[in-house]
């Protein structure tokens, strides 16, 4: 098949989840169909990234966003009712290039990656295509709204407002529509959302090789640190976990630390930035804990430390995205006094560490491959 695929971000490298889902969708997708790719980008593309992003399409078109543009743009939609991310991504110039070239392309079929990019595709009515919701990203932003202040409240429940209603409008405009998993589907404001399909991530045969990192950190979490619900992650750890432990250290990794995450470094808390390969901060830890008590979605960082079989302890939230069995595959919680007492578990019952371990590991291994997910978005595309 021709395939066009619409992305927000150019998807290299691999530092956000909707980057991630979208290089190996790609990746597996490039084995059997020609990719016709376009990407929005607000920031510069290395030649390096797109050196390792071009082996898997046919053609590749970066469509660059001015900032000026942009604010206007987002400026915008303050008279109107579309979400504001949705103005931060549109671009009339690009709006006519895409359509322009899907009439030279002539696709079988066209994929696009959020609503952000929908606008794009939205008038396109004689070829095929499906919206990648990806999350619920209006409830996530009620959620935000809910735990927030000031400025930052009115705009997330306006945002959250915006984004329900768009959510809604436009799943009439596709043939298919796609999501991450069951409790995301459930919380998409269409009374058709059971007719979402559900496309789960999968997980990098790499992350299941044996890592022979030393264990120097009793906790770890991993994630893109300049992300709200990461944030509130690696505040809730430092301020309200470990003061209840004595002597473990922590280890917070990932790219783009925000400043509120520079503050949380102190004796027994590292805070590293962006690593080239991030299996080494995974692979210093002894115990994974991820307190995510606002944001949707399938959690990557889940799957990718469970898949080096690091014992985890997350919340309901998280966990029923993921669909691990408590005590078994994973451990449950959802209070600083339930994560002390799930920590000190891990770290005292060897036999139960090895078990979570080993089981978590598994459930990984046998329910989230890239090939399979993959291979159920495929099955769409020739509906």
């Amino acid at each position: 098949m021709k395939l066009v695929v619409i992305l927000s971000r150019f998807p290299y490298p691999l530092e956000k989840g909707d980057k991630l889902r979208a290089f190996h969708q790609i990746k597996e997708l490039s084995k059997n169909d020609e990719i016709y790719l376009f990407c929005l980008t607000d920031q510069e593309v290395k030649a390096s990234d797109k050196r390792v992003v071009e082996e898997y399409c046919r053609e590749l078109h970066i469509l660059n966003l001015n900032k000026l543009g942009i604010y206007w743009n987002a400026g915008l939609n303050l008279f109107s009712d579309k979400p504001f991310q949705v103005g931060y991504f549109y671009s009339k110039k690009w709006v006519k290039f895409v359509e322009q070239e899907i009439r030279r392309i002539e696709p079988d079929h066209i994929y696009a990656q959020l609503i952000r990019t929908s606008e794009y595709v939205k008038n396109i009515h004689d070829i095929p295509k499906t919206i990648d919701y990806m999350d619920a990203l209006g409830q996530g932003m009620i959620r935000r709204f809910k735990i927030s202040g000031g400025l930052r409240r009115q705009f997330f429940k306006s945002e959250g407002q915006r984004l329900l209603r768009y959510e809604h409008r436009i799943f009439d405009y596709f043939d298919h529509h796609t999501i991450i998993s069951k409790q995301d589907r459930g919380l998409i404001s269409h009374p058709k959302n059971n007719e979402i399909s559900i496309i789960e991530n999968g997980i990098s045969e790499s992350f299941f090789e044996p890592n022979d990192c030393v264990k120097e950190y009793d906790l770890v979490f991993v994630g893109n640190m300049n992300y709200a619900p990461n944030i509130e992650c690696a505040q809730f750890i430092v301020n309200d976990i470990l003061p209840e432990l004595t002597s473990a250290k922590l280890l917070l990794s990932g790219a783009n630390p925000s400043k509120e995450i520079k503050e949380l470094e102190r004796k027994n808390v590292v805070v590293s930035g962006w690593v080239d390969d991030i299996r080494d901060s995974y692979g210093s830890g002894k115990i994974f804990v991820a307190p995510l008590f606002i944001g949707t979605g399938l959690q990557n960082k889940l799957l990718e430390a469970m898949a080096m079989g690091l014992p985890c302890i997350t919340t309901t939230l998280a966990n029923n995205a993921l669909g691990a069995t408590p005590n078994e595959n994973i451990l449950i919680a959802n209070s600083k006094d339930e994560f002390k007492t799930a920590i000190n578990q891990l770290l005292t019952d060897q036999e139960l560490y090895k078990k979570i371990s080993i089981s978590g590991q598994n459930y990984v291994q046998e329910n989230f491959s890239w090939a399979n997910s993959v291979s159920k978005l495929r099955e769409l595309f020739t509906c």
